[in-house]
């Protein structure tokens, strides 16, 4: 079974910086694409960012220029640096890694894998 675990979430004034750590662990093979979203009090769950494999990042709109997405595939984690943050910020921020392979031999068979989030509250 792979479980993420995510870490870094905390309080944080307006400005900040917080450094949020993802690890995936179980048996796996590989993960062709690891993110993160978020979900605001009251809000739809929404993207944030994401990292293929080969190490090519994607971000929505709010999060260019302020975030930085990273991975080590290594050590199968992926980090979300966040600077100069905002109170439309706050909200749980989940991991999430795509197309996890657990055996080379079953390429094919992949799952998808959601962490259980961790809290950002940033104070104005």
């Amino acid at each position: 079974q792979v479980q993420l675990l995510e870490s870094g979430g905390g309080l944080v004034q307006a400005g900040g910086s917080l450094s949020l750590s993802c690890t995936a662990s179980g048996s796996i093979f590989s993960i062709d694409e690891m993110g993160w979203y978020r979900q605001a009090p009251g809000q739809q769950r929404e993207f944030v960012a994401s990292i293929s494999m080969e190490g090519r990042p994607s971000y929505e709109d709010f999060a260019k220029g302020r975030f930085t997405i990273s991975r080590d595939n290594n050590k199968n984690t992926a980090v979300l640096q966040m600077n100069n943050l905002e109170p439309e910020d706050t909200g749980d921020y989940y991991c999430t890694a795509d197309k996890v392979v657990t055996d080379s031999a079953r390429w094919w068979d992949t799952m998808d894998v959601w962490g259980k989030g961790t809290l950002v509250t940033v104070s104005s």
